[in-house]
This record gives structure tokens, C-alpha cells and sequence, in this order.
């Protein structure tokens, strides 16, 4: 269906693709992997014929719909939500509206004159809207909605009031709702809770088109994607497998060609020797020669690329008292939407509670609660003794000063410090090279969380309180992040949708069903699925 034959590109003095091949056949579920500015947003570009590549030809089979989801949504307002989604199915969208518009002209009194040709008018279009399937295509939108995590009230409210992350949300509904042929889809996963996500999973799974995709929920692409293309050096490279099948035959891939570049090295360093040792002797003439046209001939192989990790040795934390967070009596609410009621909540030290709840349960409030970000209504909550805290959640960015670089910012929370812990520091969490020099004010949402999560954690706190905060990171960081928190000797409280990231670091689980009161369970997330049967609440058991 989307073929892409020996492309070419270079922007400036980077070369993105040489002679790149790769073809997405119809039903095949393929994640597009490679580090960043390798040129996967460029790919997508590419086969929306926004962009063309120097060399090489883009074809798409004829009559093929493309959908494509993308990071920048572009503005929403003055609609429904619904009427949002339901503008991108096509031309069933238009008679949709006219529909909603002749619906509202009939219960205006001012255009009482015109009732009987609106009546028919109005006959007309429902006669429209029927034949192509429009009522059932509502039915499908209100369904997707609901499964990324919209409840009736918002469905039906101004998507112009919703947040960056919910509009994320309706630009996905509407390709999903699409359903077109083939569907290119860039980071889908950022913005979802777990239950939304999962959701996700099973209807992609069912999805009949063809599927090209990016992610960096590595237990999302392994449950979608059967065959993996990777950027690397400018070509395109295909694994037939999922994600954890594409990494393993990396590694042994970047093993065998080092072990060949380090025999061939050796071989090269013997050569030269002997060439310097006896090209001044008449009588080695011959075979210096004879070495010297060998070595001419010899294609020289070149070391493997590896994405470079830079280990860093975070220091230990203070050590707390036993009891971290008392919660005794706790009521929360918002209006009438009660969250808590007669909470009891203990939190005790190295404990890592993981909290689960459905959408609007009371997970950031919680989280909150425990931070004294925020009040009970009435009841107490008590921090113990010598608890130093860090927490993390999205406003968190919104503290940092524009105005300065990545490196002043270190430099002035850690005035003690040298340049070279600074700067190791920033490079663990992605920030090498001149990139330290960037300005606060042009860092990206990812860029901007991953330099809170290294003023958090080089002087690190007793108790973290971390609301999702793997949001934007890409897989290189989420693992740099559990590898550090994993030998954090301190407790965690923390809500995440990477499954990978609940099951590597949790040993308590606290669910939050939104039906009655929270339910504790000894032992972590994978415990959890195993005894539960499901990987969320709300969600039947089973469901995988």
C-alpha cells in the first residue's frame, strides 16, 4: 500500500536518507523506531506528500485513504467535541452539521416564518444523514470518545475549554473515527491514562488497515507491532517481530559488528607494524609491497553505532522516619463530586505505591493530598519526621525560568557542584554537547520534564511523588529513569500509564474504582494483574 523506493534527503549538512527502501503492506502493524532527528516525523511528511524526499520516489496505491495523527493538532474551538470528531469522517461530516444547524433553526422562535421550509428542508437532510450511515457513525464516535476517556458531559461540551491533552485526544478520535486505509500515527500513547491506552491497544489491534506508527511505550509497540523499521545512518532496516524482537537483534547486531571491527583493527595494527618494521630492508621489499597493495584493497569497516548511555551515580537520599504520609479521616471534594470520604492512608518508608484509578477517580488529588500541594476538606494528613519531598507533576515545568540555559539552571540550583557532574548530569537525561547552552524558554515539553526530573533527583528527596512522569520521554530516558529509581532508597508514590515503568518499580498498588473506597494491594503492579486478571480498573478481566 505505502512504498517508499531508494529515497534521499539532506538538510543542511545532515544526511537523513540514503538510498532508503522500506514497503507497509495492507493488515501489517509496523513501529518506526530510530533516535531522535533521525527523521521518523520527516517519514510521515514524506507519505502525506507534505514534504518530498531529494532523491527517490513516494508512491501510495491508487484509492488508498491516509490518515495521519500528529504531535501539533492545530487550534480547536467553537464546536462540540463530537462535531469536532464526527468533521473528520468525510463528507458525511457536512450533512452532520447542517443537520445540528437546521435542529437548532427549528427551536428558534424568531424563524417561526420559515418553519414549514425548514421542516422539509430538515426531512431532506435526515433522509441524507440516514443513507450514509450517520447515526451509526455518531454511535461510533460517542464510542471511541468513551474509550479514550471523554465522559457524556465533555462529548457534548466546547472543545475549545478542553486542555493541550484532552484536544490530543479528539485529533486521535477523529482518525480513528476516519478509519482510513492506512493510518500514520506519531506518539498516539502521549496524553492517555492506562485505561484509555489499553483501550487503544484493542482497537488497533482490530484496525484492518495498514498501520505505520512511532511510540515510546515500548509494551504498547509490543502488543501492536509485528514488524519493526528502524532509521539508522540514513537507511531504513526491517525486523519482522515486535519491539523487544527488534532490540534484542540490535544488540546482537551491534555486538557482531564490533567484534568484526575490533579483528579487522587488529589485523590492520599487525599489518602496519610489519610494514614500518622492514620497509627501510631490500630484502622485505617485496612483501612490504606486496602488504601495503593488500591494505589498499581492504573496504575498512567502521565501529557501530550505539546509542550512548551515560551512567550516572545519583546520591542517596537522607533516610526518613517510618511512617512517611498519615492520611486519617480524609475528605476531598469538588462541588459535589465527592473523591474521598473517611480516607485512612498510610504511607511507610521504601514502600513504592503505583496508584490505579479510572479516569477521574482521584489519582493526582491524591498524589496532591500526599505533597500538601493541596487540603482535605476535613480529616488530617501528616507528613513524618525528617520527610525531605520531591514532586513531580506538569505544572512542575511551569517554574523554571525562561530566560536561562539548561546549564545556568543546574549551575544555580547546585551552586556547589562542578561543571563536569553538571554536565554529565544533563547528559544523562539527553542534554549533550552544546545542547546544555539551549534556552529554558525553547525546550520542548519533554526537554523542559526532563531537566525537572534531574534537579529533582541529583540532590534527591526521601519521598517522591511523581505524577506521570514518563509523559514525552523517549525510551532511551524512561529507562535511564527507572534504572535511577530502582536503587532510589527512598519511598515513591506515583501514578503512570507505562506499564513497563509500574512493573520495574512498584510493590504496593492502591485502585481507585470510583464506585466505593480504595482498594490496597500488597505486592506491585505485576501482582497486581496477575491476582486481578486485569492490567487497569474498570477494565473486565483478562483484558490483554
Amino acid at each position: 500500500m505505502l512504498r517508499l523506493d531508494n529515497i534521499a534527503a539532506q538538510f543542511g549538512k545532515q544526511i537523513l536518507f540514503v538510498g532508503a527502501s522500506a514497503a507497509i503492506h495492507r493488515g501489517e502493524k509496523v513501529g518506526l523506531v530510530g533516535p531522535n532527528g533521525a527523521g521518523k516525523s520527516t517519514l510521515f511528511r514524506y507519505l502525506m506528500r507534505e514534504e518530498t524526499p531529494d532523491e527517490g520516489q513516494v508512491s501510495i496505491d491508487r484509492n488508498v485513504t491516509v490518515g495521519y495523527f500528529r504531535q501539533d493538532v492545530g487550534e480547536m474551538s467553537g464546536k462540540p467535541v463530537l462535531a469536532e470528531v464526527m468533521d473528520g469522517a468525510g463528507p458525511i461530516s457536512a450533512v452532520a452539521a447542517e443537520l445540528k444547524q437546521l435542529e437548532h433553526d427549528l427551536a428558534d422562535p424568531d424563524k417561526a416564518d420559515q418553519m414549514d421550509k425548514l421542516v422539509e428542508r430538515f426531512g431532506e437532510v435526515q433522509g441524507q444523514f440516514d443513507s450514509l450511515g450517520g447515526y451509526a457513525l455518531e454511535g461510533r464516535a460517542r464510542e471511541i470518545l468513551a474509550g479514550l476517556g471523554f465522559s457524556e458531559t465533555m462529548i457534548d461540551g466546547d472543545v475549545g475549554a478542553l486542555s493541550g491533552g484532552w484536544k490530543m485526544r479528539v485529533a486521535l478520535a477523529r482518525i480513528l473515527l476516519m478509519k482510513p486505509d492506512a493510518m500514520l500515527l506519531d506518539e498516539p500513547s502521549n496524553h492517555l491514562d492506562l485505561e484509555s491506552l489499553i483501550w487503544l491497544e484493542g482497537f488497533l489491534k482490530a484496525y484492518e488497515g495498514a498501520l505505520l506508527m512511532t511510540s515510546h511505550d515500548r509494551e504498547f509497540m509490543n502488543r501492536i507491532c509485528t514488524r519493526i523499521i528502524e532509521i539508522d545512518g540514513g537507511e531504513l532496516n526491517t525486523y519482522t517481530g515486535d519491539y523487544e524482537f527488534y532490540a534484542k537483534q540490535k544488540a546482537i547486531e551491534i555486538e557482531q559488528q564490533q567484534a568484526a571491527f575490533e579483528r579487522q583493527q587488529a589485523m590492520l595494527a599487525k599489518e602496519i607494524a610489519f610494514i614500518e618494521r622492514f620497509k627501510a630492508r631490500a630484502s622485505h621489499a617485496a612483501q612490504v609491497q606486496s602488504r601495503v597493495k593488500k591494505l589498499e584493497k581492504i573496504d575498512k569497516l567502521e565501529a557501530p553505532r550505539r546509542i550512548q548511555k551515560v551512567d550516572f551515580e545519583f546520591k542517596p537520599p537522607p533516610r526518613s522516619g517510618e511512617d512517611v504520609v498519615k492520611m486519617v479521616k480524609v475528605r476531598k471534594a469538588y462541588g459535589e463530586k465527592v473523591i474521598y470520604d473517611h480516607f485512612d492512608f498510610l504511607i511507610r518508608r521504601r514502600e513504592r505505591w503505583c496508584v490505579l484509578g479510572v479516569n477521574g477517580a482521584g489519582k493526582s488529588t491524591l498524589l496532591k493530598l500526599a505533597a500538601q500541594a493541596s487540603k482535605p476538606d476535613s480529616g488530617e494528613v501528616t507528613v513524618g519526621g525528617s520527610v525531605k519531598l520531591g514532586y513531580f507533576a506538569q505544572h512542575a515545568m511551569d517554574v523554571l525560568d525562561g530566560t536561562k540555559s539548561v546549564q545556568d539552571t543546574l549551575i544555580e540550583a547546585f551552586p556547589r557542584s562542578s561543571l563536569g557532574a553538571l554536565r554529565t548530569l544533563a547528559g544523562c537525561f539527553g542534554f549533550t554537547g552544546d545542547e546544555v547552552e539551549k534556552s529554558v524558554r525553547v525546550l520542548s515539553g519533554g526537554e523542559k520534564a526532563r531537566l525537572v526530573l534531574a534537579l529533582m533527583l541529583y540532590d534527591p528527596p526521601n519521598f517522591l511523588v511523581l505524577d506521570e512522569p514518563t509523559n514525552h520521554l523517549d525510551m532511551a530516558t524512561r529507562e535511564l529513569l527507572i534504572d535511577a529509581l530502582k536503587d532510589f532508597e527512598g519511598t515513591l508514590l506515583f501514578v503512570s500509564h507505562d506499564r513497563h515503568f509500574l512493573a520495574a518499580l512498584s510493590n504496593r498498588v492502591l485502585e481507585l474504582t470510583g464506585k466505593g473506597p480504595p482498594v490496597p494491594y500488597g505486592g506491585g503492579y505485576t501482582e497486581y494483574v496477575a491476582r486481578t486478571g486485569r492490567e487497569a480498573p474498570g477494565l473486565h478481566p483478562n483484558t490483554k
